[in-house]
């Protein structure tokens, strides 16, 4: 049993509050929101009606369609997905979740989109819940203070069938950063620093409790992004406490609290906080202004340099493994050790993704896009993350300085984050990405990646290679 009294942390408070059971070191947790999109969900439900059981709690869930739609032509609804294995998933989605209650937003329903942008757009992603959904970047979620983790497809049709799963706790970390963040620097700039200072696997078998003043001075859809990339750290999930900042962002939400239920809300969730004297398993400082803009070279989002730095040389490396991964990856992306990483002709933009696709980021990319145009030889795509997020873009008239600056301005869904659907690179294809992964052949066979924040991606565009928006004539 655990006991209130100890010190404890944000982590320890909200799994300890959704104990259900223990057993040989594992635990039970309640799971208060589980959401569904296409890929996973299909044969946890095909298991679920083969066993004869039913979903136990389809209030608690919600269910999307982002992996597999296409960016052009959502009107016409799963049925007009042109991929068969695609258009299958989509509408065995529709078929499961009506049939079982569950909440469901169309193709085409504005309020549709990137599982991860959905959630916390419609106030359903709250302080202190937990969060599952068969999808690694579920841990976006962990911004509003909420334990929230990706699971297995086998895990899926458990969630659904008892609104429990069975975990073994995680160890903690806490990663401080101190100061402020230069003024050119972003969330996702910070994201990718961490990753080359701790690597992939540096946070493996821990929650990540971001704290210190530059992460309080993020704005929700900062934190997001940053608990979004935490899983490429390793960590199982990433929690920022919920402050201020997080309840505005909540305010007015559709599936928010309201009247009364509003302020006993807030007042629970403030506590959602680690104790002054809570101790964590592993600590990490950070000094914000020594990070800069940030850019990938290699094929694992922990081979990063500066905008400003040369593309690393194996032979330096002492560690023989290390040694053999980075020469692997340049000879995957075709670059060449010792040369400048700015200035890297490039073939493909995307803005978009579970990272990177939200409202804040389509203002960045366009404040640099407005009155310049794209390379002639690139081409660039702005994906939003939902239909509500095109619909506000277009209202403050984003779209319109896309298109004029050359982008093509496309439906949402998470586009060639994942090489799902019909947006790929093709062999050789060099794109610059705002999303989370540049692993080989992750967005298209043959496809290089080079992962950057939505300013560099922008300026990227105009630049026709890597660039930062200050490199601009």
């Amino acid at each position: 049993m655990t006991n209130p009294a100890r010190a404890r942390t944000l982590y320890d408070k909200i799994w300890d509050a959704h104990v259900v059971a223990q057993d040989d070191g594992e635990s039970i947790l309640y799971i208060d929101l589980h959401l569904l999109h296409e890929v996973t969900s299909p044969q946890a439900f095909a298991a679920l009606a083969a066993s004869g059981r039913i979903v136990r709690r389809p209030e608690r869930a919600l269910a999307l369609s982002d992996h597999n739609v296409p960016t052009e032509g959502q009107a016409a609804g799963a049925s007009g997905v042109a991929d068969e294995a695609a258009r299958a998933q989509l509408l065995a989605l529709e078929v499961n979740a009506d049939r079982a209650g569950v909440e469901r937003f169309a193709m085409g329903d504005p309020r549709n989109g990137i599982v991860h942008v959905v959630g916390p757009e419609q106030g359903r992603s709250q302080p202190g819940m937990t969060i599952v959904c068969g999808d690694s970047h579920t841990s976006t979620h962990g911004a509003f203070g909420a334990l929230a983790f990706g699971i297995g497809t086998s895990e899926v049709e458990h969630v659904l069938a008892t609104q429990t799963i069975r975990q073994r706790k995680s160890r903690s970390m806490r990663i401080t950063v101190d100061g402020a963040l230069p003024a050119d620097v972003s969330a996702k700039d910070l994201a990718l620093h961490l990753l080359r200072t701790v690597g992939v696997d540096g946070a493996t078998g821990h929650v990540v409790e971001y704290a210190g003043a530059a992460i309080r001075a993020l704005s929700m859809e900062a934190r997001m992004t940053l608990c979004n990339l935490c899983i490429e750290m390793g960590a199982r999930a990433g929690l920022v406490a919920p402050d201020e900042t997080s309840f505005a962002y909540l305010a007015g939400r559709p599936a928010a609290p309201t009247g009364d239920a509003w302020g006993r809300a807030v007042a629970r969730w403030r506590g959602l906080t680690s104790d002054a004297d809570a101790t964590f398993d592993r600590e990490l400082r950070i000094d914000a202004a020594a990070v800069r803009p940030m850019v990938s070279w290699g094929t694992n989002p922990s081979q990063v340099v500066g905008i400003g730095e040369l593309v690393p040389d194996p032979s330096e490396l002492p560690d023989l493994d290390a040694r053999a991964t980075a020469e692997r990856a340049l000879a995957y992306m075709d670059l060449t050790p010792g040369r400048p990483i700015a200035g890297q002709r490039l073939d493909r933009i995307f803005i978009g993704s579970c990272t990177n696709s939200r409202i804040e980021d389509l203002r960045v990319a366009a404040a640099i896009a407005r009155g310049r145009h794209v390379a002639p030889h690139i081409r660039a795509m702005v994906v939003p993350g939902s239909g509500l997020v095109k619909r506000q873009a277009e209202a403050e008239g984003l779209d319109r300085v896309f298109r004029a600056a050359g982008f093509e301005w496309r439906e949402p869904g998470c586009s060639l984050c994942v090489g799902m659907n019909p947006d790929r690179l093709a062999p050789g294809e060099r794109c610059a990405a705002t999303s989370n992964r540049n692993f080989e052949n992750r967005q298209g066979r043959g496809g290089r990646t080079h992962l950057m924040s939505p300013a560099l991606a922008a300026a990227s565009a105009i630049a026709g290679a890597i660039a930062s928006p200050d490199m601009l004539g």
